[in-house]
């Protein structure tokens, strides 16, 4: 399952995929890589890590790796255990690709999800854009001065018809009489 979501902002596009990976005993790691044909900016935007509800109750540890460059050392995401903390958010946890999640300690299953965020460059729809812009900008063409007054006119005759309209749709009589039980379908009591 995918979801997408893409903003227009200037000749960038951001176009989001959720993505996510189990990990367990049976696969330990996993990595998310971005095919090098792809020639626009990477993120993946880290939302939850969480166990499965087959997990044994005892601590799993999250690590990830990053493969940027020489630094790859393993850092922990989370460590989690059902009777404690099952799950957690990774709110603000943004990594550029290679990027390698692995279940250092415990048997899994440990799911984690988050977006694949990808900043793709429009320069061919940006003159389009450009064109759109420019039209948007062009001030609006004044009406000759004596339609003005016309104008105005009639939108007093639609507000006088709407006040009209409203006035005979208000119920005639006086308002109820405020009080206890006034309004609610109860009879007045009698006065001693």
């Amino acid at each position: 399952m995918s979801f997408t979501d893409s903003t227009d902002s200037g000749s960038d596009r951001p176009v989001s995929v959720l993505w996510g990976c189990e990990l367990s005993s049976a696969r330990s790691s996993c990595t998310f890589r971005v095919s090098e044909e792809w020639r626009c900016e990477q993120q993946l935007v880290l939302r939850t890590v969480c166990l499965g509800e087959a997990a044994r109750d005892e601590f799993h540890v999250l690590e990830v790796v990053a493969e940027d460059g020489e630094s790859r050392a393993p850092v922990p995401l989370a460590t989690l255990k059902p009777s404690v903390l099952p799950s957690a958010s990774l709110a603000g946890v943004e990594l550029t690709p290679p990027v390698t999640f692995r279940l250092r300690a415990g048997s899994g299953p440990v799911y984690v999800s988050g977006q694949h965020v990808s900043i793709m460059d429009l320069s061919s729809d940006e003159e389009e854009e450009e064109e759109e812009e420019e039209a948007a900008e062009e001030p609006p063409k004044k009406p000759p001065k004596g339609s003005g007054a016309q104008k105005g006119g009639a939108a007093k005759k639609r507000k006088r018809e709407k006040e009209e309209e409203l006035n005979s749709l208000a119920p005639e009589g006086p308002p109820p009489a405020k009080g206890r039980g006034a309004g609610r379908g109860r009879k007045a009591a009698p006065k001693k």
